[in-house]
């Protein structure tokens, strides 16, 4: 039996073939286009995003025997994806350029609209540490009705990447856990009790997204790996060559999904989770750590319920720039460019 994973990175696409005990047989990877504006605004395509995970799907099942994949499982960076009514990408620069459609999770546009949520010192902020940063959703959704309202008019849904890529695959539209109580203030006060706050979303100006049984954002929340609808479409298995109905997992967000792995390694037993740090580096630093009960820590994001393994509570913390600082660091040095021009290009597959 056979497993795929997807990673959906900043930079790039990567898809693992591997075996039922973890062991990867094939890898396949492929870069994503990123436009920046005002060196604060990035932004990505859903198009190209998904273009990238066909290619490399195609790439690490090619002379299987696909009778054999048993499973699909999608992680992916905490971005905004925007798409109207029929589907189609929805820009998010207010120049236009309708691909550009997905603000970046290190986006930073809404440090203004952040402000105004976090004055309101409603409880939802108490389960993100106190505030919220710009780089959560609702404060880009904020900024969007605010400065791009010709594309506020035609928003059909709104997804978090992860769950944009299951929507994709499946046709289902539901939303992972992970993404929702950790980068959407969802409020979950525990198993059983987890919902869209009304007074959050009417008090920071956001309440058409409950219209309709918040069909926009989402009203149908699954917990992280749980079977998404009736797995893959007969197109997309079509797309990428596989069979229609192959199981595709709930997603979860890529630093996530590397602390899951991690805490979970050199075959750990459940009452060790809360013994174990899990640290996620790329273009960022993600510190997080698991509790059977919520910790309230000021500065801290969470506490999350269910947010990586269910029942457990998530904190988290860390740091937006750190690969991406050392990336700065060095492509801003004199001698880059020349260096740069000697060195052997190389797959990473």
């Amino acid at each position: 039996m056979y497993y795929i994973g997807i990673d959906v990175g900043t930079g790039s696409v990567r898809a693992c073939l591997s075996n039922y005990s973890g062991k990867i047989i094939k890898y396949s990877s492929h870069p994503l286009t990123t436009w920046s504006e005002y060196g604060t605004y990035f932004m990505q395509s859903t198009e190209n995003i998904w273009n990238s995970v066909v290619l490399c799907i195609k790439d690490v099942v090619d002379g299987v025997s696909v009778d054999k994949i048993k499973g699909i499982g999608f992680d992916a960076t905490c971005s905004l994806a925007v798409v109207d009514a029929n589907h189609d990408p929805v820009t998010v620069c207010p120049f236009g350029n309708k691909e550009r459609n997905v603000i970046l999770w290190m986006d930073h546009r809404a440090v203004g609209e952040a402000e105004h949520i976090n004055s309101m010192k409603h409880e939802v902020l108490d389960y993100v540490g106190g505030k919220m940063s710009p780089e959560m959703e609702m404060p880009k959704l904020l900024w969007l009705k605010k400065n791009v309202q010709q594309s506020w008019e035609k928003i059909g849904k709104i997804f978090d990447l992860p769950d944009f890529l299951t929507w994709k695959a499946t046709g289902d539209d539901s939303r992972s856990l992970c993404s929702l109580v950790c980068k959407w203030g969802f409020l979950c006060r525990n198993k059983g009790d987890c919902n869209w706050s009304a007074s959050f979303l009417k008090e920071i100006g956001l309440s058409e997204l409950l219209d309709n049984d918040c069909y926009k954002i989402g009203s149908r929340v699954l917990a992280p790996g749980h079977p998404v609808g009736m797995g893959l479409t007969e197109s997309v298995a079509n797309e990428v060559g596989l069979i229609p109905g192959t199981p595709v997992a709930t997603s979860i967000i890529d630093a996530h999904a590397g602390v899951l792995g991690m805490i979970g390694c050199n075959g750990a037993q459940e009452n060790m989770f809360e013994k174990r740090l899990g640290i996620v580096c790329g273009t960022s630093s993600c510190h997080m750590c698991l509790s059977t009960g919520p910790k309230f820590i000021k500065g801290v994001w969470g506490p999350y319920f269910g947010a990586i393994i269910d029942d457990y509570w998530l904190n988290e913390a860390g740091q937006s720039a750190t690969g991406k600082l050392i990336d700065h660091i060095i492509e801003s040095h004199p001698a880059y460019e020349t260096l740069n021009e000697k060195i052997p290009k190389r797959s990473l597959g």
